[in-house]
């Protein structure tokens, strides 16, 4: 049974679907389709009827179709994985999912920023700032006593928030000051398969939309 597996070009949460699936080692089960959203593919009724958020990432597995990039890295995790990554434990799952919502409701939002900055080509504001700051010495917390984002194991949450750190870095914001995040970053750099591959690919993918972006500005 084929996985297809819709993706956008130089898209984070992309990114984290890509690097569960290589961590899963189920690529052999999954076609890729990517979606053109300059053309606006993702408008479209065919998509729309896959995902009527015309977002990405989405997947259709055996005609079951799961958009939002936490919620398929888990399915695919429960599928195909043994919940490797995702704990079954009540209490350290809440934890994986409570790091995850703070990504998604806290630190993503800091990086979205840095690139609507790049897209507008202004900086930061002191506010913009600020917040980026706070969100990561928050991590930089979490991180003080715990090899991982939650305990001494790699899971879901390190994907996620690694990806988000990762691409804040490679769109030059330092987080020389949060030595907790950087030793955390470079093992998971070290252990995640492909992780810097995905995550320069993602990089230079998002350059590219930034800069056709801009000029439409």
């Amino acid at each position: 049974m084929t996985i297809d597996y819709y993706y956008m070009d130089g898209s984070p949460p992309c990114a984290v679907v890509t690097l569960t699936i290589t961590a899963l080692g189920i690529e052999d089960k999954v076609k890729t389709r990517r979606v053109d959203e300059m053309n606006d593919e993702h408008l479209k009724d065919d998509y729309l009827k896959i995902n009527p958020q015309h977002t990405a990432p989405v997947i259709v597995d055996d005609g079951f179709a799961l958009s939002e990039s936490r919620a398929i890295a888990k399915y695919l995790v429960a599928k195909y994985g043994n919940n490797k990554y995702y704990p079954q434990a009540i209490k350290t799952r809440a934890l994986v999912d409570q790091r995850l919502d703070f990504d998604i409701g806290t630190l993503y939002p800091k990086l979205i920023d840095i690139y609507f900055s790049k897209i507008l080509k202004t900086p930061l504001t002191e506010a913009q700032l600020k917040k980026m700051d706070d969100a990561l010495n928050i991590l930089n917390v979490y991180l003080k006593e715990n090899k991982f984002v939650v305990g001494a194991e790699l899971t879901l949450a390190d994907f996620s928030l690694g990806v988000c750190v990762a691409l804040m870095e490679a769109f030059e914001i330092s987080i020389e000051k949060y030595t907790n995040i950087v030793r955390w970053l470079t093992l998971v750099k070290s252990t995640l398969p492909k992780f810097e591959e995905i995550i320069t690919k993602t990089t230079n993918d998002g350059k590219k939309l930034i800069e056709i972006m801009s000029k439409s500005q």
